[in-house]
């Protein structure tokens, strides 16, 4: 497996990368400290996969549907988007600034059968190497990061030329702080305390500013919806209260 070395300036904000650190063995227990995110995943591939197929011109519906397209899964934990892409032929990168993920994910990997290029490293990293892809998951990580703005701007540099980035976070507001902090991780306690800092919430709008200040075009967003009586995730085209996703280009170089 390749790794690459850190050297560029970067966003990490080490205290969050501890949180994560401190999970990492529980990244595939279903009814672990990643419980929220086993349950959201089917509707977070949904989206993906959906975005991708229409960006690419690809037909889910084949073999292999995305064969011949580069993906960064960056922030990817242990696997759980990184994985499912990599089976539909895509050929997958999943960093992660947390070392203590990466020999989880490579484990769990290895033992699927799923081939996944998985490093240890930083955005800005990637960038500085010169690496780019077709498609970058941003999922559920520019609330964790010193700098989202500076972020973003990695994110882009590491997009080819009619790229796609998909970027998920969480909304803030009165009903993210109950939903997100207090029911997910006091009442609920899915989440350690602390997981989340409701300040470094982004609101829509605000991402969407963040996007296109980063070089990127946002063309799409969804709220990802929890249904507290079917016990499960939906995409919503109006309700991003909570979480959601968005949907940006780097434009083709004319």
């Amino acid at each position: 497996m390749q790794t690459t070395e850190s050297k560029a300036e970067t966003t990490v904000d080490p205290k969050e990368v501890a949180k994560f650190e401190a999970m990492a063995a529980e990244w595939w227990d279903p009814t672990g400290k990643f419980k929220p995110l086993h349950m959201l995943n089917p509707c977070r591939l949904d989206y993906i996969t959906s975005q991708v197929a229409a960006e690419f011109d690809r037909d889910l519906t084949t073999n292999l549907p995305f064969k011949g397209l580069c993906v960064l899964d960056i922030g990817c934990g242990g696997g759980l988007l990184s994985e499912p892409m990599a089976r539909l032929g895509a050929a997958v990168v999943g960093a992660d600034a947390a070392a203590g993920n990466i020999p989880v994910a490579r484990i769990h990997a290895e033992q699927s059968g799923v081939e996944v290029d998985y490093r240890h490293t930083t955005a800005e990293d990637l960038a500085a190497a010169g690496e780019t892809f077709d498609v970058i998951l941003n999922m559920e990580v520019v609330e964790h990061v010193a700098d989202p703005l500076a972020y973003l701007t990695a994110c882009q540099t590491l997009l080819k030329p009619g790229g796609l980035m998909l970027c998920s976070t969480i909304n803030r507001n009165p009903k993210s702080f109950m939903v997100a902090i207090v029911g997910a991780e006091v009442i609920m306690r899915w989440l350690p305390k602390g997981t989340h800092d409701w300040n470094k919430f982004i609101t829509p709008d605000e991402l969407y500013e963040l996007i296109r200040n980063a070089g990127l075009d946002p063309v799409d967003r969804k709220g990802f919806v929890f249904n507290p009586i079917s016990w499960n995730w939906s995409l919503s085209d109006r309700d991003l209260s909570v979480n959601y996703v968005t949907a940006s280009l780097k434009v083709q170089d004319s």
